[in-house]
């Protein structure tokens, strides 16, 4: 155990009713480079994802599939957590809620919690119900009858469930929030959320009945006829992974324990993280998250990327076809931090081939290959230095103290991007670094000192050497940079403008293209 600051990030977890799709992706995605980040600045990380194994959607889609429900969500539970290598995830965790034995306990610790609190009772109800959604809706929020996320008519539904008392919370919520103890990111989602606690804030079912859930769940705690809400078993994974209910240290180090508990989320489930899952944390006499992220939608020509909108786009596949590195590239280049963005292969091609082939791979190739020319693959700026060593930009000043300047304010704007938990305004700081080094190179002309030097002007020859030590040291600061956004390509760049025994090694293009110039390619998924 250490003494740096605790950072605990958690993605959602989704449903397994079908395999994983790319609006999933990018929260997996988000969420590494984040945790990468911070370990790079000295951070004890935790990262956690998982499955959402115990919602009624997938006892239909098992039903559907003519599988009994266990044997359905073990098989696409795999495809999810076998995003690890095409995305290059980084997750120490990987949480299941229908079969992690760390989960059924302490979700009912967390029931017992909140109900000494007095916060659960019993009561008839009758409501509209969207599987989709797992969630009952009040005719007013109906969009033409129809749920507003998924677009269906919802059911008509009359049982006797448990209930959570959300409305004892309301103050206490708009007070937390407002003062920025729960950080709710980015100010429109706040906002929202602020909205939904004054519009009122109303009781909700915590159970369902154990016929209607088809016997499926965790049963309410001496109520065996009730299985517990899919809601309340999902959100309480974010404590039971770390062994609350087993008396596991990790929840007093990852949660109780003090640092920072980030989540990561989209829109469409903001309600139940930013509402009901921090009112049930305080029920319980619980810490509540420290910072809720939330990001839009990917679309496919405008509509919602989803299972049951049939708008699904595989990652996986998209990785085959395309590779980690472009995926990764293009959900943090292109997605804005607010707002949906649409998706196509076509703009995928274009954002690789553009930044990557054509901007990283080209500055290194032509730096790389310089020093092959004019220095025989020998870095000016590295001798006298040990084999592996390579020293910071500013070693190679004054030839370019502007091009150092500029490189630094760089790493400053990441991680200024990424404490705001903007992305996209992180991806670009870091393509930032590669537009001062090819300033760089136009302004100072290196194969004019080369030509110099051969004509006797040792001088010119100095000039030469403190300009490719700078464009090198700098190449490598991009890798650095690129690392939690790209690790798979910041190796390859390390890996390039590192001196084998001296001497760098030949350059090789490390982003071929992706674009047939005959052939442009269609959509993907």
């Amino acid at each position: 155990m250490t003494d740096a600051p605790r950072t605990y990030i958690t993605t959602t977890i989704p449903y397994v009713n079908a395999r994983p799709h790319l609006g999933f992706a990018l929260e997996l995605v988000q969420a590494d480079v984040l945790a990468r980040h911070r370990r790079r600045r000295g951070d004890d990380v935790r990262l956690l994802t998982g499955t959402d194994d115990n919602s009624l959607k997938n006892v239909v889609a098992a039903e559907a599939a003519g599988v009994g429900v266990q044997e359905f969500v073990d098989r696409n539970a795999v495809a999810f957590e076998g995003l690890r290598a095409p995305l290059s995830l980084s997750f120490d965790d990987f949480i299941r809620t229908s079969s992690d034995p760390r989960h059924r306990v302490g979700v009912e610790r967390l029931w017992h919690r909140v109900a000494r609190a007095g916060d659960l009772y019993r009561k008839h109800y009758e409501g509209l119900y969207c599987v989709g959604c797992e969630q009952f809706w009040a005719p007013g929020d109906l969009d033409g009858g129809r749920c507003p996320e998924h677009g269906t008519p919802p059911r008509p539904v009359a049982e006797e469930n448990w209930f959570f008392r959300l409305s004892r919370y309301a103050d206490t919520l708009r007070g937390l929030i407002e003062d920025g103890t729960l950080r709710i990111e980015p100010a429109s989602r706040r906002n929202e959320v602020l909205s939904l606690i004054d519009g009122g804030l109303h009781d909700f079912s915590v159970s369902r009945s154990r016929t209607r859930a088809r016997g499926w769940g965790i049963p309410v705690p001496g109520d065996e006829d009730q299985v517990v809400y899919v809601w309340w078993d999902a959100l309480g994974n974010y404590v039971t992974s770390l062994g609350f209910g087993t008396g596991d240290g990790e929840f007093d180090r990852w949660w109780a324990g003090g640092g920072r508990r980030v989540h990561l989320l989209g829109k469409g489930v903001i309600r139940f993280h930013a509402v009901y899952w921090p009112a049930m944390l305080l029920s319980a006499g619980l810490p509540l998250p420290t910072d809720i992220l939330v990001h839009d939608y990917l679309t496919v020509d405008g509509r919602k990327i989803s299972k049951s909108a049939g708008t699904v786009v595989d990652p996986a596949d998209l990785v085959a076809r395309y590779g980690t590195d472009a995926v990764r590239w293009w959900l943090l280049r292109d997605v804005p931090r607010v707002g949906d963005a649409d998706f196509t292969a076509e703009s995928l091609v274009r954002r690789h081939d553009g930044d990557l082939a054509g901007g990283i791979g080209n500055l290194v190739n032509r730096v790389v290959t310089m020093v092959h020319r004019y220095r025989a693959g020998r870095p000016p700026a590295l001798r006298g230095t040990a084999p592996g060593t390579v020293p910071g930009v500013q070693a190679v000043a004054p030839v370019s103290e502007w091009l150092a300047r500029a490189v630094a304010e760089s790493a400053g704007r990441v991680d200024a991007a990424l404490e705001a938990y903007d992305f996209r305004q992180a991806a670009s700081a870091v393509w930032s670094v590669l537009e001062e080094a090819n300033r760089c190179v136009d302004a100072t002309r290196p194969w004019v000192h080369a030509r110099a030097e051969k004509d006797g002007d040792h001088a010119a020859g100095q000039r030469l050497d403190e300009v490719l030590g700078a464009l090198l040291a700098s190449c490598l600061v991009l890798a650095e940079l690129l690392t939690p956004f790209l690790p798979d390509a910041a190796a390859r760049v390390t890996a390039q403008c590192t001196p084998v025994d001296g001497v760098l090694p030949a350059p090789v293009p490390l982003f071929p293209r992706l674009a047939d110039p005959a052939a442009p390619p269609g959509p993907a998924g």
